[in-house]
């Protein structure tokens, strides 16, 4: 008996250091470290050097879920959560911000370029968003959101944001 309490001891030990294993690993695929270049504290700025913004970029939830922080010179003004998912091979972002916009994208690393795409629907009707953050070689991102007309074909900026790591 007390050999048997000892084996399911054992084993009911080794199931756990599996699950938790497994557990603590759920999320460490390199595509799920695709976005990591967008993590940090940034100053975000227009392209003639005009103060746009701060952004908080941090990985939460064991590494799973990326979640933003925008303020803009009036304060606090939206955030999203981003994420890969392994079944679609694609990362998603739900921005939502003080203006009532919800925008859901979808995409994925093209030539290390993060492009993700997205529709919303209002008074002018259906919008096309494709929204890129590219890296640059100096540590600074570069964000550019474009959009269109369902019937259009030229795209639009709508915003375009230069990324710097901030100094505390």
């Amino acid at each position: 008996m007390k050999n048997l309490s000892l084996r399911s001891a054992l084993l009911l030990l080794l199931a756990f250091s599996c699950h938790a294993k497994a557990l603590a690993s759920a999320c460490d695929a390199d595509r799920y470290q695709d976005f990591d270049f967008w993590l940090g504290h940034w100053e975000v700025t227009t392209p003639d050097g005009q103060f746009a913004g701060v952004n908080l970029i941090e990985k939460q939830y064991d590494g799973c879920v990326i979640t933003e922080q925008y303020a803009n010179a009036s304060g606090p003004y939206g955030t999203s959560v981003n994420s890969y998912d392994k079944t679609t091979g694609k990362w998603y972002q739900t921005w939502a911000d003080k203006s009532g916009l919800r925008l859901p994208l979808e995409g994925g690393l093209i030539d290390d370029v993060m492009v993700m795409t997205g529709k919303t629907s209002g008074q002018s009707g259906e919008l096309n968003h494709k929204i890129s953050w590219t890296p640059e070689e100096n540590g600074s991102v570069i964000q550019h959101w474009q959009v269109r007309k369902a019937d259009e074909t030229q795209w639009q900026t709508l915003f375009k944001g230069i990324y710097t790591k901030k100094t505390d």
